[in-house]
């Protein structure tokens, strides 16, 4: 299998059958042609050809980082992916992006993050939600795998852990005039 058409969905590599849509420059979000079968559409197509696009059933949507998910609220249960872009590793608006879908969106689907992904971010995105990636084919994918356990344990509640490591570990009570990081 070429590793172009893999991702990684949970904690296993497997063949990607979505295809992502791309504007490239001078096409228009309103009349570029989508593709039949499984495609992800920018967020602007969507918005674009809406009353064309919500009649197939496989289809997915991508947000920009410089775009807001409010835009789907009320659609997001219809995609069969959602995915966020991140054009350059160190733009992190995705981050934002993905835990607002999960926490204020309530989405429960496949969050995919494509674009510019790659191992050391993988662990840290699955904290904020999620759960599929398209990483940079220039990168082995099975290196990247590796990425979303190079930590046993988290501090912060996120997606992932609603709570914080001090609530999730029992403590013995505290000497008198003891130390104040007793027990941590």
């Amino acid at each position: 299998m070429p590793e172009q058409n893999l991702i990684i969905k949970g904690r296993e590599i497997v063949e990607d059958d979505w295809q992502v849509l791309r504007l490239a420059e001078g096409e228009d979000a309103e009349t570029v042609p989508v593709p039949a079968g499984k495609v992800i559409v920018p967020l602007q197509v969507w918005l674009s050809q809406r009353a064309a696009l919500e009649a197939r059933a496989e289809i997915g949507v991508w947000i920009a980082s410089d775009e807001r998910p409010e835009a789907l609220k009320g659609e997001l249960d219809r995609f069969g992916v959602v995915a966020v872009d991140f054009p350059k590793f160190t733009d992190g608006r995705g981050y934002s992006i993905a835990y607002n879908l999960r926490t204020r969106l309530g989405y429960k689907g496949e969050l995919r993050a494509i674009g510019d992904v790659l191992r050391d971010q993988l662990f840290s995105m699955h904290r904020v939600g999620f759960n599929a990636y398209a990483t940079r084919p220039d990168r082995s994918i099975h290196d990247a795998l590796k990425g979303l356990t190079v930590f046993s344990e988290t501090y912060q509640a996120s997606v992932d852990e609603q709570q914080p490591l001090f609530r999730r570990h029992h403590r013995e009570a505290q000497p008198a005039g003891g130390d104040a990081g007793y027990g941590i």
